[in-house]
């Protein structure tokens, strides 16, 4: 059972990696090229979205697999408990963190904007820098994961 706990550690940073990649590589290009105020509708719909199942299922599995991973792992005397504690540990504050202290509000700045294009040019460069940090994080703590497989 752990062996199938940590692979699923590993499966859901790399998934949270990949949605979080793909803002930063083609979506928010994507929509820059689109007009201000049609770009800041479409995030604040893209936003809304987000807090389905689907998505969050992944972004609170990437937080808390790890997590049980390394506690069982060090429990048994396992040898990649360091590992996954270090994976849990850099989602946690690189992605998880920065999701909860700086994108939503941003994501709630962009939605109480009383006019859309000028909040979409305040909102999608530092919006999109942070997300490079949770891309990056998750990315990080995916590989940590799958090192503490080996």
């Amino acid at each position: 059972m752990f062996d199938v706990l940590a692979v699923l550690s590993a499966v859901m940073l790399g998934l949270s990696a990949g949605v979080f990649y793909g803002f930063s590589a083609f979506v928010i290009r994507g929509l820059r090229r689109a007009e201000d105020g049609e770009a800041g509708a479409v995030m604040n719909g893209i936003n809304a979205e987000a807090v389905r199942p689907p998505f969050m299922v992944v972004f609170m599995g990437a937080l808390l697999l790890p997590l049980i991973t390394s506690v069982w792992a060090f429990a048994a005397g396992l040898p990649g408990a360091g590992w996954f504690l270090a994976a849990t540990i850099v989602y946690a504050v690189g992605t998880f963190g920065v999701t909860v202290g700086l994108n939503v509000p941003l994501n709630n700045g962009l939605l109480a904007a009383p006019d859309l294009a000028e909040g979409w040019r305040d909102y999608h460069g530092p919006w999109t820098r942070w997300n490079h940090v949770r891309a990056a994080s998750a990315a990080v703590a995916s590989a940590l994961a799958v090192v503490g497989l080996l």
